[in-house]
This record gives structure tokens, C-alpha cells and sequence, in this order.
């Protein structure tokens, strides 16, 4: 069994996001609060704090009388806000992610609910403290006798209102493929196969970048704490929304169809945190998404029992030739293709090093084998090497 989840649009009556939207903000204090507990205590005197210590002075905030409206709305979501800020800390501490922030109202909010805080009959989701059905728009169904184990409300920036159902589901794999694929990401395509075919870059972001500029500018001018800069505000939450829900979209369908077609599939595996830290091509990367790419690439393969494969980052599969393993000394990112010195190939960069891309992921996947070049002058000493070994 694997978990699942599926997300929906839904519409809340008048009273269901009176009751959401306090359940959010005292979620968000909750958040806040144990936040700045653990930071003043380990500032103060060194001491870390737990989550079973945060929910302790849970129970003490909502007897505090200027606290007692947390008393008006679910227990369930504002426990799973101290387990979410427990995890936000697990991760920093394993160098997975950045020292948790502050949450703020203007960014939207969440609210997890588990199965004592709802309820699932006929078809239909009813919240704690609320006597009526989400009004859920129902764009696909859920599993046959699929049973939510915990149901998350969110609101966009953008004002949009969501729910997702976590369900325990039976993924069927797919039909063993002959194919194999090696994929280059880039920016004027996003991907270029080793079949010679390659997959234009949408630049969702360049293709609202007027739209957003007038919204962003319209919002500059408006005086702060107005309603009118509220309006504003909303609008150029919802052209980013567009902008993400066009990514997401494409890159779902071109991951899928990838899955679907290929038995195996290599990828390099990519420093995109360090990339981004070159302000020339920091918005092409960051509007390319490759870790959203792999990182969909890789629950599907598993779901789906496909083999993705990553190779070392430093293995140089763009210089390298393809036909006898030349590497060239320089190959500047203006080139976009080149003959090797060596046999005369004609290469074009992106095709080429999605082959070499694939033939070090078979290689990895055969047997184990290193694929990160060893540490020598790049004029063609690999290529003499494995001939002196021959």
C-alpha cells in the first residue's frame, strides 16, 4: 500500500471559513509562539526545547485568558502545527533546510486535521466544530473504498481554497518497457533526450512577466495597510498562481509520459541550490524547476516500478564525445554544437550528453560503477587511457 494524496478545489460557506480562517490563525500562533519559545530558550541558556515540551505549554496558553478563543476551534490542527515545527527543526538539524521561519497571515495558511477531528460519510468530508459537508469539486475520484487517514485545508495567497485527502491506495505497476532514456536539462529546452528529441522550455514565468510587472507596480503605489492595496496584493498573488499552476501542469504531463514510455531513465544529479547562486541564470533555473522535475521523476518511478537512475554531477557528459570519449578542455555555454578533435563527430551538446547521460547510468546500474571522471587534464587523456587499457 502506498499514500496517496488527492487534491481538490472547494468552496466554503460563509460560517465553514469563518471557522477556517480562525482555525489558520490560531494554528499560525500556535506556530509562532513555540517558534520563539525555541529560539529564546536555546538563545538564553542553550537548552533545547521539544515538541513534547511545546505541547505542554500548549495546554497552559489556552488557560491564559487573553488565549482563550484557542479553545474555540479544533485541538487536532494546532498539536499538528507543533509536529510540523518538531520536523521544520529535524530537518535543520540534519542540514536538510534553513532555521524555520515566522508563518504570516499574508502568505495564507494550513490546517491538517487527522480522523479524530473529522469525519468521512457518504462520499462526503465534515470538519470538526462544523455541521456542514466541504463543498468539494470533485475533478477525479478517489479510489474504490478509499478512506482519507487525514484531510489538509489550505489557503493560497491568492484566496484560492483547497483540500487534500491522504489515502492509503494499491499502485498498479506498469508493463516492463524496452526503453531506456538518458535526459539533459537546460534552459532553452528543458530537456533533451538521447533519442535525439528535445522538449521546448515553456518559461512560464518570461510569458506572465509583463502581466506581473503591471500588477507588482499597480501594488507599489497603493499606501500600506489600505484595502486597496489588499486588492492589489491578490492580484499579483493570482498571476503567480497562474504562473505555478502552467509549471506544475507541464511538468506533471512531461514526467508522466517519461515514466510511462521508458523502463529506465538517468538523470544527473544536480546541484540546483548552488546554480541559483549565479545571478545570470538564477530566474531561467528557477523558472526551469529541474528539482521539481526529478523530484516527480522519482516518487513515479517508484510508484510505477521504473528505475531512475543519477549520475555524479561532476561527470562531464556535455565535453564529452559520445562516439570515442574525447573530453575537451573547454566548452563554453555559446556553443551549442561541436566536432571532436579526435575522430571529427559532429555533436550536438545537449543530444550528446544526454547519450553519455545514459550510457554512465547503465553503467551505474549494471555494475555500480563510478562514473565521476578522475582527477586529470581535460586533452583527451581519458580517451588514451582506455585505449592503453585495451
Amino acid at each position: 500500500m502506498t499514500q496517496k494524496a488527492f487534491r481538490y478545489r472547494f468552496d466554503p460557506t460563509s460560517e465553514q471559513e469563518t471557522l477556517l480562517r480562525q482555525t489558520m490563525g490560531c494554528t499560525r500562533l500556535v506556530y509562532n509562539r513555540a517558534l520563539a519559545l525555541r529560539t529564546e530558550a536555546w538563545y538564553n541558556d542553550q537548552k533545547r526545547v521539544g515538541y513534547s515540551d511545546t505541547s505542554a505549554k500548549l495546554t497552559e496558553w489556552k488557560k491564559q485568558d487573553d488565549l482563550q478563543f484557542l479553545n474555540d476551534v479544533s485541538c487536532v490542527p494546532l498539536q499538528q502545527g507543533l509536529r510540523h515545527l518538531q520536523k521544520a527543526f529535524s530537518n535543520f538539524f540534519e542540514g536538510r533546510a534553513k532555521y524555520p521561519n515566522f508563518k504570516k497571515k499574508r502568505n495564507g495558511g494550513s490546517a491538517e486535521f487527522t480522523k479524530s477531528a473529522f469525519k468521512w460519510k457518504d462520499g462526503q468530508v465534515y470538519l470538526a466544530k462544523s455541521s456542514q459537508a466541504l463543498a468539494i469539486r470533485w475533478s477525479r475520484k478517489l479510489p474504490k473504498g478509499a478512506t482519507p487517514s487525514t484531510v489538509t485545508v489550505k489557503l493560497s495567497p491568492a484566496g484560492r481554497w483547497s483540500v487534500s485527502l491522504l489515502v492509503d491506495v494499491e499502485i498498479e505497476t506498469l508493463p516492463h518497457s524496452p526503453n531506456q532514456i538518458g535526459i539533459d536539462l537546460g534552459v532553452t529546452s528543458l530537456v533533451a533526450l538521447s533519442t535525439g528529441e528535445k522538449v521546448a522550455n515553456p518559461k512560464g514565468f518570461r510569458t506572465k512577466y509583463r502581466k506581473l510587472k503591471k500588477a507588482q507596480k499597480a501594488l507599489s503605489r497603493k499606501q500600506k495597510g489600505s484595502n486597496n492595496r489588499h486588492k492589489a496584493r491578490l492580484k499579483v498573488a493570482k498571476v503567480h498562481q497562474e504562473i505555478a499552476d502552467a509549471r506544475k501542469d507541464f511538468l506533471h504531463k512531461l514526467t508522466t509520459r517519461l515514466v510511462r514510455e521508458n523502463q529506465t531513465i538517468a538523470v544527473e544529479d544536480l546541484a540546483v541550490k548552488n546554480m541559483v547562486k549565479n545571478r545570470k541564470l538564477a530566474l531561467s533555473i528557477s523558472d526551469a524547476s529541474w528539482g521539481e522535475l526529478v523530484r516527480q521523476l522519482e516518487y513515479k518511478c517508484e510508484w510505477y516500478g521504473r528505475t531512475l537512475v543519477k549520475i555524479d554531477r561532476w561527470f562531464p557528459s556535455s565535453k564529452r564525445c559520445g562516439n570515442c570519449g574525447y573530453i575537451v578542455e573547454k566548452l563554453p555555454l555559446t556553443i551549442r554544437e561541436w566536432e571532436c578533435p579526435q575522430c571529427g563527430t559532429h555533436h550536438n551538446r545537449d543530444v550528446n550528453a544526454a547519450q553519455n547521460i545514459l550510457a554512465a547510468g547503465l553503467a551505474v546500474k549494471v555494475c555500480g560503477a563510478n562514473v565521476r571522471p578522475d582527477r586529470h587534464k581535460s586533452d583527451g587523456s581519458c580517451f588514451e587511457a582506455e585505449r592503453y587499457k585495451k
